[in-house]
């Protein structure tokens, strides 16, 4: 089993489980009771509450606040600057935490409003407010977030644009 990788002034609550082949950049924040599967990165600058689960092979880039017991599946990319909030009414303490399935790629600068579900294989555009539960294999954009293409279309129209890239 590798040792996770642990940057500068992170720090890390108790009971904390972190799974193998971690990178963890600097000045990181990790609550209680969190679980990290094997294979994650979390970028630098990121504020992972407590009880928060969050699976195999994800990657959360920098400035990214997952909230008090928001669950993350496998294979999740979160881009920077993105929020995952638990608190509809803030202090209100009746945290209904956003739930993102696997698969699921989150733009940068992304906001996910509370007791929201992001299914599997779904993506949702740089800049978006997510106010409703995403379909599996749904892209939504804009504010708030409403259906653009399949998970499918996107596929077909990131393959076009590498190709452009690459000639």
């Amino acid at each position: 089993m590798a040792e996770p990788r642990i940057g500068k002034g992170v720090i890390i609550g108790e009971h904390v489980q972190l799974g193998k082949d971690i990178v963890i950049w600097n000045y990181v924040v990790i609550g209680d009771n969190t679980s990290i599967g094997d294979g994650t990165r979390v970028g630098s600058f990121c504020d992972i509450g407590r009880d928060v689960v969050i699976g195999k092979n994800c990657i959360i880039q920098a400035h990214v606040t997952v909230s008090n017991e928001c669950r993350l599946g496998d294979n999740v990319f979160i881009g920077p600057n993105s929020s995952l909030l638990n608190d509809k009414f803030p202090h209100s303490k009746c945290l209904t935490p956003t739930v993102v399935k696997n698969d699921v790629i989150v733009g940068g600068c992304v906001t996910i409003l509370p007791n929201v579900t992001v299914n599997e294989n779904s993506v949702i555009a740089a800049g978006s407010v997510v106010t409703k539960d995403v379909p599996p294999g749904t892209v939504v954009k804009g504010v708030p977030a409403e259906t653009m293409m399949t998970r499918r279309e996107y596929e077909s129209e990131r393959k076009k644009f590498i190709a452009v890239g690459k000639s």
